[in-house]
């Protein structure tokens, strides 16, 4: 029930990852006699699914704290209640990204080593995509959560680019090492320092690094990056506004877009946000994705084939075992450089 067009947007979303992934198997969550109307047209996707009543529905304004307080009978608070009792295997919502992420964290916990989740974007660059996170799960991070999430990103590429060293760069206004604030810096510390991590640390990378592709994982704190993914979208739509204003200013530029329109159209596919639509909760004991509020059902079957990838390739237990192979370090590390204070849990944070 989350999200801008709900239910009928992920209702749409399901009929097209039913013709994706034949063999996945959908349980939604929400006011039954509504979703059933809905699915009445689409006879496939109706027999592949499991209805299951929630009366109640998380508002796009309400605070976590409220959202824990009564939200045990909503449809959000049920399909993450689904994962928890291995009921389903991913859980996806368009709805408050803050609540989302407070219910989340309650139910399924983050992981052991992991004190604060992170949401994970797969970007799409010049040379492919890249991952980068926090895109928004948290508003100020230390620097050992600054290692924690380069742990998790470096699980998450090897397992959806199929990686096995992964590149990966902390996000910095500038590579040279005396730029940055205290938390990135002794972050780079760190990593420089951690010789068995498995991926191949490259240092400091800037903004302009993240859509040329420079490194496969880009790691920063919720807040910059919230503030990266949103201005990237942003420049789409504006590049988008610029070229139909050029192309059909006069007679002969309409000509010019009918005869290159294989490659405007291969361009629109590109830069359409939905086709990376879906962030991936990381840290927590069960995977949790994170469509875009404002997305149609091509968008959240973006979401959906994104959980699809993340259930086959059981996230969770990579993160762990990367976790488990990097314990001791983290743990002598914690000893030498005590976590510095951050901001307490966020509110509503803006979603990818």
């Amino acid at each position: 029930m989350g999200g801008d067009f709900a239910p009928q947007s992920v209702i749409d979303g399901c009929v097209i990852a039913r013709v994706r992934h034949p063999n996945v198997k959908f349980i939604l969550h929400g006011p039954a006699q509504r979703i059933m109307e809905l699915l009445q047209p689409h006879g496939e996707l109706r027999a592949s699914c499991e209805v299951r009543d929630a009366s109640d529905v998380v508002g796009m304004h309400d605070k976590p704290s409220q959202a824990l307080r009564r939200g045990r009978t909503t449809s959000m608070w049920r399909a993450l209640e689904s994962v928890r009792h291995h009921e389903a295997d991913v859980a996806v919502s368009a709805g408050n990204t803050g609540a989302l992420m407070a219910m989340a964290k309650f139910q399924l916990r983050p992981m052991e080593g992991i004190v604060r989740p992170a949401i994970v974007a797969i970007w799409p660059t010049m040379r492919g995509q890249s991952v980068v996170l926090d895109v928004g799960a948290n508003i100020g991070s230390d620097p050992l959560q600054l290692v924690d999430f380069a742990v998790m990103g470096g699980a998450f590429a090897r397992a959806v680019f199929g990686l096995n060293r992964p590149t990966l760069g902390l996000l910095n206004i500038g590579t040279e090492e005396i730029k940055g604030n205290e938390a990135v810096k002794t972050a780079a510390k760190l990593l420089k320092e951690s010789r068995a991590l498995p991926f191949d640390f490259k240092g400091f990378v800037e903004g302009d690094d993240i859509s040329a592709g420079t490194v496969d994982v880009v790691v920063t704190d919720g807040f910059t990056g919230n503030v990266a993914l949103k201005a990237a979208e942003g420049t789409a739509r504006l590049i988008a506004h610029y070229l139909r204003s050029a192309l059909t200013r006069s007679f002969f530029a309409k000509i010019g877009a009918f005869l290159a329109r294989g490659a405007f159209s291969v361009l629109r596919t590109k830069m359409d946000p939905r086709s990376v639509n879906g962030g991936v909760f990381l840290g927590l004991n069960g995977v949790v994705v994170k469509s875009h509020g404002g997305t149609d059902g091509l968008g959240f079957a973006s979401a959906v084939d994104l959980a699809v990838e993340m259930a086959r390739n059981e996230m969770p237990r990579r993160i762990a075992e990367d976790l488990k192979t990097i314990a001791p370090i983290i743990a002598q590390l914690q000893t030498q450089k005590p976590r510095q204070p951050v901001l307490p849990e966020p509110g509503v944070a803006l979603a990818p």
